[in-house]
């Protein structure tokens, strides 16, 4: 066993290397900013008016209003954002302190101001391009963009392939992973009645398909943002004092030119850049085409007007609630001393501000949103099978039922070699995704321009 686990370490780290080498941050970068010209910087601009019209609203009856053919705009949001919000605010932001230093911290907030224009790119195509199913229900994605956008089918279809994948590490083995070392090193609750139990709860939601599973969200997603961020927020206020030198430490490692452990000068620039973008696409997903799958299914006419969800998205977990994470684990400095990672780590740095009550805090928030993302990566998965299957039933079973195994594997499996996979795959999903929304930007321009042009009388 120890041997098939080394290959696979083996050969995922040669694969990493690649996948999120300096072609891949240049492709991100890249896209961010070239979007960014081409709907004049809206993450900017129009960034009031997006605030506004998405979290400012969303007590409207219109943000919850739905028809027969797909879910509330809310519920479409509120199952993205279980996705988002998942352990990558807590346990990832964790593991790229650790690996690529403070400096990475940066690089996760260039990341997320540039994956804002990203993320509304891919929602936009999304819904423009998306279809209704056989039960009359909205379903698109990246592979329904690419196909029907760009008119590529075999890319399409190795995004729906690297989806289906990513599905069962990224929303699912690595969320699980998170929860059971929570609860083992707060409560000392064994990892595999940790998998078990997971595993029944999983099961019992996802079998009731998107409608369930965005039902569920909604309810869940509020209270666990809320949650988390209130107990963040307590931990600074008592820790004020070392706010300051955390934020200082993070801007002076991003540009830390170097030479790490004998390695060649810069390297620890690169080492921070890799892991903060990583990280930080990880965390809020933009230039995954993740999320857009689950926004299709809204009952929103128009594209843009979801889209701005995006925007709220990308700031909202990373800007904020890994921002928050980053702060409380750097002001502790217990992760200078290198012998935790992932959610162990974030717990202890909340426990040591706040005794006993920041760490059962931390550990009921990774535990919500751990689960969250688990049954809202279901989703993306079970679409990427339909779509690469033509609907067929027994592969969408079939996959069901290997998702919710992966669920008990990920509680009970090795942290570090499941976090490598599940980047792996983020990777090999951006880059079909990048290269459908970059060939497609004259339509997000296009409609971009025609929206604000109706709603100038509403913008002052």
């Amino acid at each position: 066993m120890g041997a098939i686990i080394g290959f696979i370490e083996f050969v995922n780290g040669k694969v990493n290397d690649v996948v999120w080498g300096p072609i891949m941050l240049t492709l991100l970068i890249g896209a961010g900013l070239f979007l960014s010209f081409k709907v004049g910087f809206i993450q900017f601009r129009k960034f009031g008016y997006a605030i506004k019209n998405t979290i400012g609203s969303v007590f409207g009856k219109n943000q919850h209003a739905k028809d027969s053919s797909g879910v509330s705009p809310f519920q479409a949001v509120a199952t993205a954002m279980a996705g988002t919000i998942g352990t990558g605010s807590i346990a990832g932001i964790a593991t790229a302190i650790v690996a690529g230093g403070p400096g990475a911290v940066f690089w996760m907030w260039i990341s997320a101001l540039l994956g804002m224009v990203t993320k509304y790119s891919e929602i936009v195509l999304s819904l423009k391009f998306r279809e209704k199913n056989e039960k009359g229900e909205w379903i698109g994605g990246p592979m329904y963009y690419i196909r029907n956008g760009l008119k590529i089918k075999w890319l399409a279809a190795a995004f729906a392939v690297f989806a289906m994948i990513a599905c069962l590490g990224t929303g699912n083995a690595t969320q699980s992973n998170s929860i059971s070392v929570a609860l083992d090193s707060t409560l000392g609750i064994a990892p595999w009645i940790t998998g078990v139990v997971l595993t029944v709860i999983v099961a019992a939601v996802i079998l009731g398909g998107m409608r369930r599973i965005a039902s569920v969200n909604e309810k869940l997603v509020p209270f666990m943002a809320v949650f988390y961020v209130v107990c963040a927020i307590v931990a600074l206020v008592l820790n004020i004092k070392d706010v300051p030198a955390a934020f200082a430490l993070i801007f002076k490692e991003a540009f830390n030119f170097k030479a790490a452990t004998g390695g060649a000068a810069g390297y620890g620039i690169m080492l921070a850049m890799h892991y903060g973008f990583a990280r930080g696409v990880f965390s809020n997903e933009a230039g995954l085409g993740s999320a857009p799958i689950a926004h299709a299914a809204s009952s929103t006419k128009n594209p843009v007007d979801q889209g701005l969800w995006g925007m709220f998205e990308v700031f909202f977990t990373t800007i904020i609630i890994c921002t928050f994470s980053a702060l409380i684990i750097l002001t502790t400095g217990i992760w200078s001393q290198g012998e935790l990672n992932g959610a162990a780590l974030s717990i202890a740095s909340f426990n040591s501000i706040i005794p006993g009550i920041g760490g059962v805090g931390v550990t009921l928030s990774t535990v919500f949103f751990a689960l969250s993302t688990i049954l809202g990566w279901a989703y993306y998965g079970e679409v990427s099978v339909q779509y690469l299957s033509k609907n067929n039933k027994k592969a969408v079973m079939t996959y069901r039922i290997i998702y919710v195994i992966m669920v008990f594997v990920g509680a009970v499996g090795n942290l570090e070699l499941i976090w490598s996979i599940s980047e792996t795959m983020n990777g090999l999903m951006a880059i079909p995704n990048l290269i459908g929304v970059i060939g497609l930007y004259k339509v997000v321009s296009s409609l971009t321009k025609e929206y604000f042009a109706e709603k100038r009388h509403e913008i002052r």
